[in-house]
């Protein structure tokens, strides 16, 4: 940021650049999960089945969750929310590693996920304060946040390997207590949000089926896939392979979120995000045909470079209700999320991989075009 910036958009940087500081050193013990659960289901006292539940209920907390989550966050500030927020993460971490059972394992996913509702809402709050420059924000977040599970997913596959996979969460917990101490650099006052009448959910617009569509492609089936499949094509080295891949993941989102957020200022977030939705649906496809890793390598590429759109686009829509819309936003990408570990769950093992990523290719294009179509309406 050069010199001349005004103080204020200093302070929006800064803030955004903490916010995701936290996010990134408590993600990790989550993303772990989406690595190790499917593969050492049993040592977690799970089964395949109950895995996917597992790796859907923090997502589908959120649903009941996000209005509370919003109230807090509104009337205490990011600090105090996020401080809390960081607390609890640790405690889930340390969950995990001592932990056994459905049942247990299933209240520390709810806690998590109470937990990362206060940090994405802090982190897309805090990137889109001011519109000018709220792409590029928010594309710097993602990169910033991102640099955990990155380094973290290739150190647990090591560590799974060598010490089992329930070890690399005592180390988690600690980096989450890191998280802990950076939240008390947010900043400390409220946010003010309108009273909201109505239903708490809203039907979705093209954007929120746009996210919902994404949550169940990506964020479920895809992430799901990518370990189970890794298992099986690679055998004993698949945890290695899936953990270096899901690392990709984020590797790509700090090299490539910002070029996103750069391309959205220059030729719009609504356009770059109809042309990389395309893009993604024809990975999918490779992805699911006998080209794995190539296709998962693209997958991610242009998940990296569409992350910063679409808060960028619910901002711009909503500048009186921001907040409100971001959460409603995200409810209907975990809505999705949620589904679509369960359904990978019991569909992966018996569906072939063309049938169900063929499916949510298609679902993906329909939707980026929907978006360009309601925009011209």
């Amino acid at each position: 940021m050069s010199a001349a910036a005004p103080p204020s958009t200093l302070r929006a940087d800064r803030d955004s650049r903490n916010a995701a500081q936290v996010l990134g050193l408590c993600l990790p013990s989550d993303v772990l999960l989406y690595l190790l659960l499917p593969m050492y289901a049993e040592d977690f006292g799970v089964t395949l089945a109950q895995a996917g539940v597992l790796l859907a209920a923090n997502r589908l907390v959120r649903i009941v969750g996000y209005g509370w989550v919003v109230r807090f966050y509104a009337r205490h500030g990011d600090r105090a929310a996020c401080s809390l927020a960081a607390g609890a993460a640790a405690a889930c971490a340390l969950g995990n590693a001592t932990l056994s059972g459905f049942a247990a394992l299933l209240v520390l996913r709810l806690v998590w996920g109470l937990c990362f509702a206060t940090f994405n809402l802090s982190t897309q709050t805090l990137a889109t304060a001011q519109a000018q420059g709220a792409a590029r924000r928010a594309g710097r977040s993602r990169a910033t946040l991102s640099i955990g599970p990155m380094l973290a997913l290739p150190l647990g596959a090591v560590m799974a390997q060598a010490w089992g996979p329930r070890s690399v969460f005592f180390v988690l917990c600690i980096s989450a207590l890191l998280g802990l101490w950076r939240a008390r650099a947010l900043p400390g006052e409220g946010h003010s949000i309108p009273a909201r009448s109505g239903r708490r959910l809203r039907l979705p617009d093209s954007i929120a089926t746009w996210s919902f569509i994404e949550g169940v492609a990506l964020d479920g089936l895809f992430i799901f896939g990518l370990s189970l499949y890794a298992q099986v094509h690679v055998g004993e080295s698949g945890v290695l392979v899936a953990g270096v891949l899901m690392a990709v993941r984020y590797l790509s989102e700090m090299l490539f979120s910002p070029l996103g957020g750069r391309l959205a200022d220059r030729f719009g977030p609504l356009r770059m995000l109809v042309l990389l939705s395309l893009a993604t649906a024809l990975a999918l496809l490779v992805f699911a045909s006998q080209w794995l890793f190539i296709g998962a390598f693209f997958v991610l590429l242009l998940r990296a470079l569409q992350l910063p759109l679409v808060m960028t686009l619910v901002a711009l829509r909503n500048p009186h209700e921001r907040i409100q819309a971001l959460a409603g936003n995200a409810v209907w990408r975990d809505i999705g999320a949620g589904l679509g570990p369960m359904l990978a769950g019991l569909l992966l093992p018996q569906v072939p991989a063309i049938w169900a990523y063929g499916a949510a290719a298609l679902a993906i294009a329909l939707a980026a075009l929907n978006c360009a179509r309601s925009a011209r309406g």
